[in-house]
């Protein structure tokens, strides 16, 4: 199950609904709803405009994604090559 955004939903909520989160960044509404939700991690370049827009890092918006990132990368999976 998906885990809800819920910091991320309190930023948006600052700056109103999410139809007007969605098109002051040129995304549907039911992208913003789906990303709060967390059904959906929006790609790099639109996480970071996102975090731009309410003024806040990436990683405290998205941190299912940077928490997935530093558990692949603390895992046994990453060879180094030199």
């Amino acid at each position: 199950m998906a885990q809800k955004r819920h910091y991320f939903k309190n930023c948006r909520k600052q700056k109103g609904t999410q139809s007007k989160v969605a098109e002051d960044n040129n995304i549907s509404t039911v992208y913003v709803r789906m990303i709060e939700n967390g059904t959906f991690t929006p790609g790099r370049d639109l996480m970071f405009r996102l975090a731009n827009y309410f003024e806040q890092p990436a990683e405290v918006l998205f941190p299912d994604y940077f928490d997935r990132l530093v558990n692949y990368a603390q895992s046994d999976k990453i060879i180094i090559y030199s």
